[in-house]
């Protein structure tokens, strides 16, 4: 299976990228994780990832493109197998959060250019034509590296900030909902909200938090949209604090 995760939103890029997908791995199912990633934001977007992946088949291909660097000398593309999936992308840390909870990892270097390669648009020209050799079953075109050397390798295990806005509002942060204590305090902009198990569970235009279909905790309002209710975007900071303990915060990213 060859899985897609972007930022391109609705237009033709996605499908360009499928036509590559199509021609040069042909009968190998190309399914879209998303194309709504956390635009030009590679963290908040490998926080998702990593939350998405579990009925992902492990032999699958992940063509991941988030990449606010395209074009620049310094970013590097990179290929790596975490437990037996392959991830092809920028090396700007959209892997690392899948490597850091994975249990066997491996990186290669690519050392590969193809014929055309356009300054804007390399998970068309550069990283569909790898994420289909991968699938043919072909080798990494490059040499192994270390796996230390991905940036954001020193990313926190979990990230207290909103990472994703969904359809109806609902706002994900990047904290796992395991790591959570049942009496702890959540609060975002200061507002201090109830905890519950879904959304039948508080009255109508009631904001609360749970934890979500992908194990995240995620803030929302039943029948209301909670990024408007509570006036939250993508980078904005979600404080956990546990009974008796410090406030376990990070500041927000967002761009005012």
């Amino acid at each position: 299976m060859l899985v897609i995760y972007t930022d391109f939103g609705i237009g033709p890029y996605t499908g360009q990228v499928k036509a590559v997908l199509c021609r040069q791995a042909p009968g190998v199912p190309v399914i879209d994780l998303a194309c709504d990633a956390p635009s030009c934001n590679p963290q908040a977007s490998a926080y998702l990832l990593a939350a998405l992946l579990e009925p992902i088949p492990q032999d699958a291909v992940v063509l991941g493109v988030v990449d606010p660097g395209v074009g620049n000398d310094h970013r590097k593309p990179v290929i790596v197998n975490v437990d037996g999936r392959w991830f092809v992308g920028p090396d700007n840390g959209l892997f690392s959060v899948v490597a850091m909870r994975g249990r066997e990892l491996n990186c290669w270097d690519v050392e590969w250019l193809p014929a055309h390669l356009s300054a804007s648009f390399h998970g068309r020209d550069l990283f569909a034509p790898l994420a289909a050799r991968l699938a043919r079953g072909g080798d990494p075109p490059g040499q192994e590296r270390r796996p230390a050397d991905l940036v954001g390798n020193d990313w926190p295990a979990d990230l207290h900030q909103i990472i994703y806005i969904d359809y109806f509002g609902n706002a994900v942060t990047g904290v796992r909902a395991s790591s959570v204590a049942a009496g702890a305090r959540v609060s975002v902009g200061g507002i201090t909200l109830p905890r519950a198990c879904t959304f039948s569970d508080v009255p109508a235009g009631g904001g609360f938090c749970y934890k979500n279909a992908f194990g995240l905790l995620e803030i929302a309002v039943n029948c209301g949209r909670a990024d408007a209710v509570f006036s939250v975007g993508i980078g904005d900071a979600v404080d956990v604090m546990d009974q008796g303990q410090v406030a376990c915060s990070a500041k927000s990213s967002r761009n005012e």
